[in-house]
């Protein structure tokens, strides 16, 4: 009589810690909050938004559709179920002001570079308070 052993693979996950998921949430409220400032004055088209508009080489009048480009990035990464897809819509975003900025070759660290700090600090928060998506990229 033969018998067959079932193994059983346990999954391990490691458990968010509550100062891991609170980091986490403060970097969504702090990224949040900046990009939704930036989206509204897009949206309103104001003054300062018009001229750096007209300085990156864009007409003014398209200030409020990227602004609602913006808008809706926000609200989807401040959902929990469709954060993933808000972090990867704001990159996007993000990249395309990352190349306007070098575009009108403006300084590298300072202004270039400015959004991909956001960025970065954009997925920080999506790993630091999502364990699924931490374990699809870190090992």
């Amino acid at each position: 009589m033969t018998t067959i052993a079932a193994t059983t693979t346990a999954t391990t996950t490691t458990p968010t810690g509550t100062t891991t998921r609170r980091v986490g949430t403060t970097l969504l409220v702090l990224v949040s909050a900046f990009l939704l400032f930036d989206a509204v004055i897009h949206t309103l088209n104001t003054r300062v938004v018009a001229e750096a508009m007209t300085e990156l080489g864009y007409p003014a009048w398209t200030a409020p559709f990227i602004g609602v480009l913006e808008l809706v990035g926000v609200a989807l990464y401040l959902v929990p179920r469709t954060s993933v897809l808000g972090a990867v819509w704001l990159t996007a975003y993000l990249g395309g002001a990352f190349a306007s900025q070098l575009r009108i070759e403006a300084p590298v660290f300072s202004t270039a570079l400015f959004p991909v700090y956001v960025g970065l600090l954009l997925w920080a928060g999506v790993l630091l308070r999502d364990p699924e998506v931490r374990r699809l990229v870190l090992p």
